[in-house]
């Protein structure tokens, strides 16, 4: 029988809410170890299984994988979400690394003194520089790449109801992410994970910046 998937970050959506979003999708269970303490932190580094020293860190084939983006493509290549040729995968590359760069933006508010410039500018580059990307290449098509469900995809509906928590508003001059945004959360995998009691996190609180840095030694750049 083989080894049930084990993720090792703190108990918070950060970088790790991704890697969350994809195995739910391919219908992988897996178990949470929490960063609780400092000295669990410590512990994975004194161990030598955190090559640069940072989480997430995710268990999963024998293998201790860290850096988010070689996580995902991993999972997605496993579990068929990463496109049928290299020309896929490029573009299913590109479209996903646009979103990690806009999440990483909400991602970083917590740790900021004063978020208002930061929401201001994210609310910005996301009506005129990501969103009519997203909108522009679902015309038409049900899904981002290759007519299949992908890595993008499930990046982009994460991505869009992460920007909704903070602007309700902001997908009415984009119909069509919004009505891919409507497809996506009926599958049901996805449809279980919004759900009370699954294993997405909530938005960050006001201590959350806090507890990652004092307990777990991370730094705001890594979330």
């Amino acid at each position: 029988m083989a080894q049930r998937v084990v993720l090792h970050y703190f108990n918070g959506r950060g970088k790790m809410e991704s890697i969350r979003w994809l195995l739910t999708v391919a219908e992988v269970e897996f178990d949470e170890k929490f960063l609780d303490t400092r000295e669990e932190y410590e512990k994975l580094v004194n161990d030598g299984v955190l090559m640069f020293q940072q989480v997430p860190m995710v268990e999963i084939d024998g293998m201790k994988l860290i850096q988010t983006k070689a996580i995902l493509h991993y999972i997605a290549e496993k579990y068929n979400l990463h496109g049928k040729d290299l020309k896929d995968r490029v573009m299913i590359n590109m479209y996903s690394e646009g979103l990690m760069d806009l999440m990483e933006m909400i991602m970083i508010l917590p740790f900021l003194p004063d978020p208002k410039p930061k929401l201001d500018e994210i609310q910005s580059k996301a009506n005129e520089r990501y969103l009519p990307v997203y909108e522009k290449a679902l015309t038409g098509p049900v899904y981002l790449v290759g007519g299949k469900l992908s890595l993008a995809d499930v990046l982009l509906v994460e991505c869009t109801l992460m920007l909704e928590e903070k602007f309700p508003a902001i997908l009415k001059d984009f119909p069509n992410v919004k009505s891919f945004q409507g497809r996506m959360i009926q599958i049901p995998a996805i449809n279980r994970f919004l759900q009370p009691g699954s294993k997405r996190k909530p938005p960050p609180g006001e201590n959350y910046a806090k507890t990652a840095i004092e307990n777990r030694r991370i730094n705001s750049h890594e979330f």
